[in-house]
């Protein structure tokens, strides 16, 4: 039996998060009513303002503002004109820091997850606890998984293009 995540379950450390979320069941309700599940696989772990690699290290923007809420709403941002990345906020108000989704079973890449999840602008600070268009389901598995650097982050300069927040859950 699966349950909708709560809030506090976005409220730790996205170290903590990032890395909790593998193996939960992300949950798209589509327009014509239709409901998919997807696993999640994989995530990257960014972490508030100090770390380069992370959108809010830039400080409070437009973009960025939602990053600074409470943990359990979503933060998506477009890329390259097509592609729009799901990031889960985590941590307490003002941390700033966010879990990328890089992967769900059957789906690999950020910008394809964006695509399949039909994504666009108005996910943007998107209650998971509340939506009904998107939520984070728990089924009790706690999965094995690697940790390896982030991906196409070199922009940062070390030590942030090597930190090991990468998570892929193993098969």
């Amino acid at each position: 039996m699966s349950y909708r995540l709560p809030p506090q379950f976005f409220q730790h450390d996205v170290l903590e998060v990032a890395p909790a979320l593998l193996g939960k069941i992300l949950v798209r309700q589509f327009e014509n009513g239709s409901i998919q599940q997807f696993t999640i696989t994989e995530v990257e772990a960014y972490r508030g303002t100090e770390d380069i690699a992370c959108h809010a290290s830039k400080g409070r923007t437009a973009r960025t503002e939602v990053m600074f809420h409470e943990g359990g709403v979503v933060y998506v941002y477009l890329i390259y004109g097509m592609y729009w990345m799901l990031n889960i906020v985590t941590g307490r108000e003002n941390d700033a820091s966010a879990v990328l989704i890089r992967g769900l079973k059957g789906i690999s890449g950020p910008g394809r997850v964006g695509k399949a999840l039909q994504l666009d602008k108005s996910f943007y600070g998107e209650d998971l606890s509340t939506s009904k268009r998107l939520w984070i389901e728990d089924t009790g598995i706690k999965p094995e998984y690697i940790t390896t650097p982030r991906i196409g982050i070199t922009y940062a300069g070390e030590p942030w293009a090597s930190k090991p927040w990468r998570y892929v859950m193993k098969e």
